[in-house]
């Protein structure tokens, strides 16, 4: 399935269960959307392991933890530097609900190239995540709700 129809089948899903996906989307269009996940830097995208040895696969379209919780993208927001995604409907707790996160860029840190924080993982509307509150960027050993943000590594 391509990165349109998968947005739309979320709209579609969204509208059959009665949400306000338009107003969810806070005025984004489904091409600014759609625009943000083609365009991706291809920092984010391949294989990854984090400080605690967990892997993760990275495309445009999804997070990947292995072996198998699923955050399916919704949208980028490259200036604010976080991604909203849907929980995938097959991960083993939250599923369906809207996950919020924050990424840094790290320097002089090699071979931890970026780090996340999952800011919001279980909210309930695309709005939710998309509103809360930011990683604390300035503080990365603490800032991810008061833990370090997860730094990530590229693997071959």
């Amino acid at each position: 399935m391509n990165r349109v129809t998968t947005l739309w089948v979320i709209i579609l899903f969204q509208m059959f269960l009665g949400c306000n996906t338009s107003k969810q989307m806070t005025g984004m269009s489904l091409e600014k959307a759609i625009n943000s996940l083609e365009n991706l830097d291809t920092t984010f995208l391949g294989n990854f392991t984090d400080d605690y040895k967990i892997r993760y696969s990275i495309s445009n379209s999804v997070f990947t933890q292995h072996p198998g919780v699923k955050y399916n993208f919704i949208y980028y927001d490259e200036k604010e530097q976080y991604f909203i995604a849907q929980n995938d409907s097959a991960n083993i707790s939250d599923g369906g609900l809207y996950t919020r996160i924050d990424i840094m860029r790290f320097s002089n840190m090699e071979p931890w190239q970026w780090g996340f924080c999952l800011t919001a993982y279980k909210a309930a509307t695309i709005e939710e995540a998309i509103k809360t509150a930011a990683a604390d960027r300035a503080n990365p050993k603490k800032g991810c709700g008061g833990y370090p943000f997860s730094r990530m590594k590229r693997i071959h």
